[in-house]
């Protein structure tokens, strides 16, 4: 943060989300490419606000104004992740929507420059962007479920299965190979992990508890 900056992160309150139109939804736009293309190339500790304003093309009023510091920008990105039209994978199987699922995952993870790594590291030095990093799990995983309800309808699942579970048992090999360990990118995993997941979700493994009226 330079110290032109108002103040810390967190003295000012978190932008509302919105969906603006017009001239606040292009300045926006411009702002978020500009944001994510400097956290590629210079990290967070690169990051300032008169920067992102340069390269967007804005006045850095009009920037401090809106976002208030780097931690209302890196929200706003990760925010704008969830208004997208994306929808997981539909290959006819769970082991196939699963790997499908990783290989989307992974294919991110290791582009070229490494924003969403780097959005991640940043979630873990900025309260707001680990906030808006927690909203968009949220929202991934929510999106994703139906991979296990149509595993259900299918027949390849009991039903009462845990999607959240799941879920995360077949993507969390990715992010802990390629985030924690760094290690290169192997095109096995993501098949891998994926088959891993499913046989043992078709061993109940993922079963939800039985609940207090069940019993």
């Amino acid at each position: 943060m330079t110290p032109e900056a108002p103040g810390p992160e967190g003295t000012r309150p978190t932008p509302t989300r919105r969906r603006p139109g017009g001239r606040t939804a292009r300045i926006r736009t411009q702002v978020l490419d500009a944001v994510r293309a400097e956290l590629g190339e210079h990290g967070y500790d690169g990051l300032s606000m008169d920067a992102v304003a340069a390269r967007a093309g804005v006045h850095r009023t009009t920037v401090y104004r809106r976002w208030g510091d780097v931690g209302g920008l890196l929200a706003d990105v990760l925010d704008a992740a969830s208004d997208d039209d994306w929808v997981p994978p539909d290959t006819g199987s769970l082991e196939g929507d699963l790997a499908a699922l990783n290989q989307e995952i992974q294919a991110a993870l290791i582009a070229q420059p490494p924003i969403v790594a780097a959005l991640i590291a940043a979630s873990f030095r900025s309260e707001k962007a680990a906030h808006a990093q927690q909203r968009l799990w949220e929202n991934r995983y929510a999106r994703c479920e139906i991979i296990v309800s149509r595993a259900v309808r299918r027949g390849e699942l009991l039903p009462h299965t845990d999607a959240r579970r799941l879920l995360i048992a077949a993507t969390a090999p990715l992010y802990h190979q390629l985030v924690l360990l760094r290690t290169p990118p192997d095109p096995q995993l993501p098949g891998h992990a994926a088959r891993t997941a499913a046989f043992a979700a078709a061993a109940s493994a993922f079963a939800e508890p039985p609940s207090a009226s069940d019993t």
